[in-house]
């Protein structure tokens, strides 16, 4: 009998190498403003891609490019996602639940797409579309990968006009009772799988019937039919104005938690309020601050308001074929805050094409991670500065104190220290640690008594045992307070800077700020952003 026990008890753990299978248990629950495991309390971050079966076909994308399994092993063991933010449409479960996929297919006409299926993921094709939903669903446990399951939209469709007929309750696609119905068949099906951690209310409330009042009154009726049908699952609340305005909350929040379930959503793009173009190169320093500002004000407050809760950034991302200038800044803007911050996200989006999107078939999605053939990446670039934002930077349950990691947003890179004589930048997966105290101190290296400073203008900055002098005193300056930097000999700020794109190099040089900054003069030929690093908070070592 001993033997056998300790035969399974080895089975199981060589499972858990295996499949990926996370290293915390589920299900999951709230910790003030963490998700947490419900056992030990431990944090457990969600890093997420979004990948949508909520359009015409009802089925997730990509099928009909490669198998299944390839697909999630992209996913998760390429490219290190931890968690599908996985759509789907009310009217999926409550009127085609008995529809084949085969048969979703032809009545688009999509030939191209069932060949594609019938060649990499055959069995599929007789399946009911929630059979179809369940199997993706099956193939994330497998490998270790947490879902979130997004109610995306009532009527199957491409999300989200402002009148579409999808986005509010009363809406001649949004029918309230139809909606509860459908989250209830959600939550029981799933129940017991517990690889299923979320099912949010609703994605994007948005139109001209939207109002507070029926916000809280339908939020809390759905989070309670989530909760009564499945008690495990986290409950994904997010607020009006496509996913951008919570600020309601402020004045009442929902009357329960749902058993420390609950979970506030937001959406942030470089187009959110209509103002994609301030994301260009003059004002850089103003437009982070103010955006930041602003989505802080309006959703990013709950997680240190006085009863703070968990913030889900469920929705962002960029053209990945190439950045434009004004995209650039704002990714590298949102990841200095994500990072922080220590947010949980997910980015729109994984898929590469769809079968059938807004009367076309076979169409890219040009913020995909995959590219049209869902072979490979589409912009390993993009994928390298997220390496940090995907790393549990904050835990509640660690005993470490409180350090910070120097972080190059630009590039996604890190500060690492070089035989404890300088600095250079590399990988953000084992980044040195600092310790700062405020504007006007040193930052010392972590564990030891070398602190940096600054030699000269387009000079390396070395580690020191010299602390005292104005060159190894470091502060943030501008709004954004992303330039890093002190005072050289000569009385002049030296901006901490990564010499290119392409070396690992770390300079001080004359700090490249805009005229908000009168002491330092602003370079017309170099971009701001160049010298942008975060001290981003960490109790993980």
């Amino acid at each position: 009998m001993a033997g056998k026990t300790f035969l399974q008890s080895f089975l199981l753990l060589l499972l858990f190498f295996v499949l990926g299978i996370p290293c915390f248990s589920l299900p999951l629950s709230t910790n003030g403003r963490w998700i947490v495991d419900a056992t030990t309390g431990q944090r457990v971050k969600l890093a997420c891609a979004n990948w949508p079966s909520h359009v015409e076909t009802m089925l997730a994308e990509g099928l009909d490019k490669q198998p299944l399994q390839f697909i999630i092993e992209q996913l998760t063991t390429k490219n290190h996602f931890n968690c599908v933010r996985f759509t789907w449409a009310t009217h999926m479960f409550t009127r085609y639940a008995n529809l084949t996929v085969m048969e979703s297919l032809d009545s688009l006409n999509l030939t191209n797409a069932k060949a594609g299926i019938a060649k990499n993921n055959p069995y599929v094709l007789n399946q009911t579309l929630v059979q179809a939903f369940e199997t993706v669903i099956d193939q994330f446990g497998a490998q270790g990968v947490m879902a979130v399951l997004d109610n995306q939209v009532s009527r199957p469709t491409w999300c989200c006009g402002f009148e579409d007929g999808n986005g509010f309750f009363g809406d001649p696609d949004f029918d309230a009772s139809e909606w509860l119905r459908g989250l209830t068949l959600v939550a029981e099906r799933f129940k017991g799988k517990s690889q299923v951690v979320a099912i949010s209310t609703r994605n994007e409330l948005r139109g001209p019937l939207a109002n507070e009042d029926d916000w809280y009154k339908y939020i809390l009726q759905g989070g309670e039919t989530i909760h009564q049908a499945n008690p495990d699952v986290l409950i994904f609340a997010s607020g009006l104005a496509y996913a951008s305005d919570l600020t309601f909350l402020k004045k009442k929040h929902l009357p329960t938690n749902f058993d420390n379930k609950l979970v506030y959503e937001a959406h942030w793009y470089a187009f959110s309020w209509g103002e994609g173009k301030s994301w260009g190169m003059e004002k850089v320093n103003d437009a982070c601050y103010s955006k930041t500002q602003y989505f802080i004000n309006q959703t990013g407050f709950v997680v240190h308001d006085e009863n703070p809760f968990p913030m889900f950034l469920g929705e962002f991302g960029l053209d990945q074929r190439g950045f434009s200038l004004g995209d650039e800044h704002f990714y590298a803007c949102l990841l200095a805050y994500v990072a922080d911050e220590d947010l949980d996200w997910g980015l729109w989006a994984w898929q590469g094409s769809y079968y059938y999107r807004e009367n076309k078939t076979g169409t890219e999605e040009t913020y995909g991670v995959m590219n049209y053939n869902w072979n490979r990446v589409k912009n390993q670039d993009f994928q390298k500065r997220m390496d940090l934002i995907k790393t549990t930077l904050r835990d509640p349950t660690s005993r470490s104190p409180t350090t910070y990691i120097m972080f190059h947003p630009q590039s996604g890179s890190c500060i690492q220290t070089e035989n404890k004589d300088g600095i250079y930048a590399s990988s953000c997966r084992s980044p040195s640690h600092w310790v700062h105290e405020g504007d006007g101190t040193p930052l010392w290296l972590n564990g030891t008594k070398l602190c940096l400073k600054a030699v000269g203008d387009e000079l390396e900055p070395i580690l020191s045992t010299d602390c005292t002098s104005k060159q190894s005193t470091w502060r943030s300056l501008t709004k954004s307070k992303l330039h890093l930097a002190a005072i050289d000999e000569k009385g002049r700020y030296m901006c901490l800077q990564k010499e290119s794109r392409y070396t690992t190099k770390i300079l001080t040089t004359n700090c490249t700020l805009t005229h908000e900054n009168p002491e330092c003069e602003r370079d017309p030929q170099k971009d701001p952003v160049t010298q942008w690093f975060k001290l981003v908070r960490t109790n993980v070592l």
